[in-house]
C-alpha cells in the first residue's frame, strides 16, 4: 500500500544496518501510539477543570449593570443548568454518560478492533472524537442551557473514545515480544497521566474567561492526531517486511508444562523483546478470538474484577479531584486544575515502578496487591491532612497518584497484553484486542460507577467519598488474592529448583 510504503522510506535503512531499521520502527510505533493515546486523555480532562466554573459561588463578583436577577442570587455567574443546588448531581450526570457508554462501547470495540484494519478504525474514531469533544465547548458560544445536549454529547465521545485503547494495545502487541513488556509498557502508559496534564493545562487557559475553548483545543488536536494515524500507522511488522515478535516459549520449557499462568511465575523464560530479522515473505495472519474464548484464558476474570474497582478510584480522581481541592483547600479554579496535575505526574512514577518491578519478580498480581494496599492508607491521610500546607499536599498528591494509577497502568498494558499473547493461545496474538477491551471495558464500569458515587456521596461530605475509595481500594486487593497465592507458589518452586541444582553441582556423583 502506497502508506506503508511511504513509511518504510522514511526508515529505510542500508542493508548491514538492519538491527537499527527494526529498532526505529519500533521506537516510531511507540511514539506514534503514545501520542494517539496521549490526545484521548487529553480530551477527556477539560470537564473536571470546568466544573469549578460551571458552578461557583459569585458573591464576590461585580454584577454586571444589566444583570436582571436578584441582588441575593450567589449562583449568577454560574453556568446553567448547573446553577442550581443539585450541581453535582447533575455533573456526575454529565460524567456517568460519558463513562457509562464508554463501557458498553469497549466490549464491542474490542471484537470489531480485531476484525477491522486498526489504522481505519482508529482515525475514525479520533475524528469523531475530536467532533463530540469540540461540540461540547460549542455549548458556551451557542449559548446552550439545556442539559440534554452536554449529556448526548458525552455518550457520544464515550462510544467513539473505545476505538482506542484495543487498537493501540493491540499495535504495540503486534511489535513487542513479552521481554521487559512490562518497563516499556510501564514507561508507555505514562501517556495517560501526560494526557490528563496536558489537558489540565490547556483548559486551565480559558477556564476563568471562554471555557468552551478548554474543550475546542484539544478536539482540534485529537482530530489533527487521526489524520496522522491515517497516513502513518504501521499495523503489523510484516507490513513492512520485519518479524513479528515471538509471543510464547519454544522448545523445551513449552514441553515441560510450564504454570497454568506462565505471565505471573518466575520460573517463565523471557523473550527478547526486539525482534532484529527481517522475512523474505511475510506470515499468515491467525483468525480472531471469541468472546467468551478470551474469557477463559487463566487470569483475564480476576484482572477485569480488579480493574474494575482500581479505576474507580483512579477516574473518581480524575473527574473530581480539582473540584475537591477548589472546595477543601480553596483555590481558584485554575490553580486546583494545576494542583491536580501532580496526581497525573505521581501516576507516571507508578506505572514505571510497577512496570520494573513485575519485570523484574516476575509477579504481576503481587506488585499490583502491594501497591494497592498501600494506597488505602496513603488516601486517608491525604484526606486528613493533605490540604494543611502546600508542602504535604503536593507530596502525598504525588504518593497517591504513583500508589494508585501504578497497578491501574499495569494492568492495562503489560498484563493485558501478556494475557493477550498466553501460551494457551499458541502463538495466535489476534486475541490481543478482544482481551485488552474485556480488562478494560470491565475497568471501565467502575470508572463510571466512581464519578457517579461521588456524586451521589459527595453532598453527605468528602470523608464519605474517601472511605467509599479505600473501599474500593481493598476489594482490588481482594480479586487478586488466588493470583498472589500462585505466584508465591511459583517463586517457592523456583527457589528449590535452585537449590537443587547448587546442591547437584556441589556434590557430584
Amino acid at each position: 500500500m502506497k502508506t506503508k510504503n511511504s513509511v518504510k522510506k522514511l526508515f529505510l535503512m542500508p542493508k548491514g544496518n538492519v538491527p537499527t531499521f527494526s529498532y526505529r520502527f519500533r521506537g516510531f510505533i511507540l511514539l506514534l501510539t503514545f501520542l494517539v493515546y496521549t490526545s484521548y486523555h487529553m480530551s477527556r480532562k477539560p470537564i473536571s477543570i470546568v466544573k469549578s466554573r460551571l458552578h461557583q459561588n459569585c458573591s464576590d463578583m461585580i454584577k454586571p449593570i444589566n444583570d436582571t436577577q436578584s441582588i441575593n442570587d450567589t449562583t449568577w455567574c454560574s453556568w446553567a443548568p448547573f446553577d442550581k443546588d443539585n450541581y453535582k448531581e447533575l455533573l456526575g450526570a454529565v460524567d456517568n454518560a460519558f463513562l457509562v457508554a464508554y463501557a458498553i462501547g469497549m466490549f464491542i470495540s474490542g471484537i470489531f478492533g480485531e476484525r477491522l484494519p486498526i489504522r481505519y478504525f482508529l482515525s475514525a474514531g479520533m475524528l469523531l472524537s475530536g467532533l463530540f469533544t469540540s461540540l461540547f465547548g460549542m455549548g458556551y458560544f451557542w449559548n446552550i442551557h439545556v442539559l440534554w445536549y452536554f449529556v448526548f454529547v458525552q455518550i457520544c465521545n464515550g462510544l467513539v473514545q473505545t476505538t482506542g485503547w484495543p487498537s493501540v494495545v493491540t499495535c504495540v502487541g503486534n511489535w513487542f515480544g513479552k521481554g521487559r513488556r512490562g518497563l516499556i509498557m510501564g514507561i508507555w502508559n505514562s501517556h495517560t497521566s501526560v494526557g490528563n496534564i496536558l489537558g489540565s493545562l490547556i483548559a486551565g487557559i480559558w477556564v476563568n474567561g471562554q471555557w468552551g475553548l478548554s474543550f475546542v483545543v484539544p478536539g482540534v488536536i485529537t482530530a489533527a492526531m487521526g489524520v496522522l494515524i491515517f497516513l502513518f500507522l504501521i499495523e503489523y511488522p510484516e507490513d513492512v517486511d520485519c518479524t513479528p515478535p515471538q509471543h510464547v516459549s519454544s522448545g523445551t520449557r513449552e514441553e515441560q508444562g510450564n504454570q497454568d499462568d506462565p505471565e505471573n511465575g518466575p520460573s517463565s523464560e523471557r523473550e527478547s523483546s526486539l525482534e532484529t530479522r527481517c522475512p523474505k515473505e511475510p506470515s499468515t495472519k491467525p483468525a480472531a478470538i471469541s468472546f467468551l474464548g478470551a474469557l477463559q484464558i487463566p487470569g483475564v476474570i480476576e484482572f477485569s474484577l480488579c480493574l474494575l474497582f482500581a479505576k474507580l478510584v483512579s477516574y473518581t480522581f480524575l473527574y473530581w479531584l480539582p473540584l475537591y481541592i477548589f472546595n477543601v483547600a480553596h483555590f481558584n479554579a485554575k490553580e486546583a486544575g494545576d494542583l491536580s496535575t501532580l496526581f497525573d505526574a505521581g501516576g507516571i512514577i507508578g506505572g514505571i515502578m510497577a512496570g520494573f518491578v513485575s519485570d523484574y519478580t516476575s509477579g504481576s498480581a503481587t506488585t499490583c496487591c502491594i501497591m494497592l494496599i498501600l494506597a488505602a492508607p496513603m488516601m486517608f491521610l491525604y484526606n486528613y491532612i493533605g490540604q494543611s500546607g502546600m508542602t504535604s499536599s503536593i507530596v502525598m498528591l504525588i504518593v497517591c497518584g504513583a500508589l494508585v494509577n501504578g497497578p491501574y497502568a499495569l494492568i492495562t498494558t503489560a498484563v493485558s497484553a501478556d494475557l493477550g499473547t498466553h501460551q494457551s493461545l499458541k502463538g495466535n496474538a489476534k486475541a490481543l484486542s478482544t482481551v485488552s477491551a474485556i480488562i478494560d471495558g470491565t475497568g471501565s464500569i467502575g470508572a463510571a460507577l466512581g464519578p457517579l458515587l461521588a456524586g451521589l456521596i459527595s453532598p453527605t461530605g468528602w470523608n464519605n467519598v474517601f472511605y467509599m475509595l479505600i473501599s474500593a481500594d481493598i476489594l482490588a486487593c481482594l480479586f487478586l488474592c488466588r493470583l498472589v497465592y500462585k505466584e508465591m507458589l511459583a517463586w517457592k518452586a523456583s527457589l528449590n529448583s535452585d537449590r537443587g541444582s547448587s546442591l547437584v553441582l556441589t556434590h557430584p556423583r
